[in-house]
C-alpha cells in the first residue's frame, strides 16, 4: 500500500480508524529523514494491513508541535487510535519490521484496561487534591 501524506485536517482522521497505523514525521533538509525514507517506503509495499503515512513536519508546523515533535525523523505507531510507539530517530529495516511486530502482537484488550485504569487513578487523584 502506497505511503500516504497527512495534514491537520485528516490526521485524527487516519491515526484514530481502525486497524495499525504508522506516521513518519519528517523534513526534507533532514539527513536521517532521507535515509529513513526508503525503509519507510519499502516497508508500506510489504505491509499491506498496515496504513503508513507521513507528516512533513515544514508544511505541517503546527500538527508537529501538537504531537509534541521534538526530533525528526519521528516515528508514532498507532493501534485502533491508540498511540502504542514513538520514537525519534531513523530506524533500520531489522528495526522497523521489529516495531511492526510487536505492535501487531500487542493485546488490545489488555492495552484497553490499562488506559482506564490509569483514567480512574488520575480521576480519584484529582478528587484528594
Amino acid at each position: 500500500m502506497p505511503t500516504i501524506d497527512l495534514t491537520a485536517q485528516d490526521f485524527e482522521k487516519t491515526v484514530t480508524a481502525p486497524g495499525i497505523t504508522l506516521v513518519d514525521f519528517w523534513a526534507d533538509w533532514c539527513g536521517p529523514c532521507k535515509q529513513f525514507s526508503p525503509i519507510y517506503e519499502a516497508a508500506s509495499e510489504a505491509n499491506s494491513d498496515v496504513t503508513f503515512a507521513k507528516v512533513d513536519t515544514e508544511a505541517e508546523q503546527a500538527l508537529a508541535g501538537a504531537a509534541g515533535i521534538t526530533a525528526i525523523p519521528t516515528l508514532m505507531a498507532f493501534r485502533d487510535g491508540v498511540l502504542v510507539f514513538a520514537q525519534p530517530g531513523a530506524l533500520p529495516a531489522p528495526a522497523l519490521d521489529q516495531v511492526l511486530t510487536a505492535v501487531r502482537e500487542l493485546d488490545m484488550d489488555k492495552v484497553h484496561a490499562q488506559i482506564a485504569e490509569q483514567a480512574a487513578q488520575g480521576e480519584q487523584a484529582e478528587e484528594t487534591a
